[in-house]
């Protein structure tokens, strides 16, 4: 077949291609198409979702795209071991300072863009002398990137799912993410109720009894927590790291983490308000 019928085919599907892109123009003379220059805009630069099977290699695309490394195996090598956590909510309720504050002490302040699908951060915290690794994914609670977030929920072994206590809609909305994590997750999947911005008393709509209640009716832990000072947020991620570690090292008579009891009792040791 000579080089002409190959061009042809090339330029053919130039075109075929073109004629789909928003970033390719096509040209009439059989030419190779020109790029179109758009102005930058800071919203598609998060637009870019990983979907797939468990086990494909999500998380190491990612992790070598963000971190320019490769992670053989199973992503708990560096590590003892490790486990995923998503944190769930609507947006605003603060998800992403949560994360912030858990993983680099340091509060968001002010606006900043929202969460599009799903980004994550790593932390290996010590539980019980065993070097533990957390992979937290954060992610949007916008309606209309819950659909992609579905896609991940098997693969975490923890929820932490908030709601933000100045917000009556995000916390009437919890029973909604309760049925959408029993549609999805898997079934003994670790999930701890959360109601963020304890610091905001003054804005208080919800009260703390109010989530106590609904956690007690599902029988999940709960606690009141804020990213702006800290109070409760390592509490949280301790407890859920616990819990996991003990799921995974328990010998067959060794008596079961009890996380409810593990929270009370490290609340009273900081007064009900510490970290």
């Amino acid at each position: 077949m000579d080089d002409s019928w190959d061009t042809h085919r090339m330029n053919e599907r130039w075109k075929m291609v073109s004629s789909d892109s928003a970033y390719m123009s096509s040209t009439e003379d059989g030419q190779t198409p020109t790029a179109i220059t758009y102005p930058y805009n800071e919203e598609l630069t998060h637009k870019t979702i990983l979907v797939g099977d468990s086990g494909v290699g999500k998380t190491s695309l990612l992790v070598q795209f963000d971190q320019g490394k490769f992670i053989a195996g199973s992503f708990t090598s560096t590590v003892g071991i490790g486990f995923t956590v998503m944190l769930l909510g609507d947006s605003a309720v603060g998800k992403t300072c949560l994360l912030v504050r858990f993983k680099d002490g340091a509060f968001l302040g002010g606006n900043f863009i929202a969460t599009v699908g799903i980004d994550f951060r790593n932390k290996v915290v010590d539980v019980d002398n065993l070097k533990v690794k957390l992979q937290i994914w954060d992610t949007a609670g916008q309606e209309r990137f819950r659909s992609v977030t579905h896609a991940y929920y098997r693969d975490a072994q923890a929820l932490l799912l908030l709601y933000d206590i100045t917000s009556k809609p995000s916390f009437d909305n919890i029973r909604a993410w309760l049925t959408e994590i029993h549609e999805h997750a898997q079934k003994d999947v670790v999930i701890m109720l959360l109601g963020n911005k304890s610091d905001m008393a003054a804005e208080r709509v919800v009260k703390t009894e109010d989530g106590e209640k609904l956690a007690k009716e599902y029988g999940v832990p709960f606690m009141e927590t804020s990213a702006k000072t800290g109070v409760n947020v390592d509490l949280a991620f301790q407890a859920i790291g616990k819990e996991l570690k003990h799921r995974a090292t328990q010998q067959p008579n060794e008596p079961k983490f009890q996380i409810h009891d593990y929270i009370e009792s490290q609340k009273h040791k900081t007064g009900c308000c510490g970290p």
